[in-house]
């Protein structure tokens, strides 16, 4: 089982590369630096929606691997690249979702949690997702300093909505905006804790 870290190899720079790695794969032509996202989910209708957006990118090429759960395969790690970005899309309305995510976090090192990692929720408006989950999700979210973005999977608007609040963070965190990072947008976007969840006490 393998660790992924987000410092161990040097990202391609004025090259366009593609690492096959099933249908959900994609590649354009870029003058720039290709990109990494992962997208770990086990709803593959709305990975692959987003997949499908994603690499329609023209600015740099974006590359999508997709995984149900980390850790990945040892035995790709030397062929993988670097990845830029990791994000948790968690089903509300799936208690799995959650956990699989919350599990799956101990797998990234501790550099991808300086604004290389953000959390996807989905069906937060179903009448069968229960609150306590959201705020389980916000919690999760905030302990780690990260983005969490709220996602309408079941429209073509919604997925295009989604897409480009990603491409947003996956061009920072990549590198390829200048004098923005990573760490700088993370702060700026991480999730913070509403006044009605319970929080320490100072009184």
């Amino acid at each position: 089982m393998s660790l992924l870290k987000p410092f161990s190899k040097l990202p391609g720079l004025n090259t366009a590369n593609i690492l096959p790695a099933g249908k959900y794969e994609g590649h354009l032509t870029s003058t720039w630096q290709t990109t990494w996202f992962k997208l770990v989910e086990s709803e593959e209708q709305f990975q692959q929606s987003l997949a499908d957006a994603l690499v329609e990118e023209t600015s740099v090429t974006v590359n999508v691997r997709l995984a149900k759960s980390l850790p990945l395969p040892m035995e790709n790690d030397e062929s993988r690249p670097r990845i830029d970005l990791v994000v948790f899309i968690i089903n509300l309305t799936s208690e799995l979702s959650f956990q699989s995510a919350e599990a799956s976090l101990k797998y990234l090192d501790p550099g991808y949690f300086l604004g290389k990692v953000c959390f996807m929720v989905t069906n937060a408006r179903n009448a069968s997702a229960p609150a306590e989950r959201l705020d389980a999700v916000r919690k999760l979210a905030a302990s780690l300093h990260c983005p969490l973005l709220f996602a309408e999977d079941q429209t073509p608007d919604g997925v295009a909505s989604a897409t480009e609040r990603l491409l947003t963070i996956l061009k920072v965190a990549a590198g390829l905006v200048p004098i923005a990072t990573a760490l700088y947008v993370s702060n700026l976007t991480r999730c913070t804790l509403p006044l009605d969840i319970d929080q320490p006490s100072f009184d």
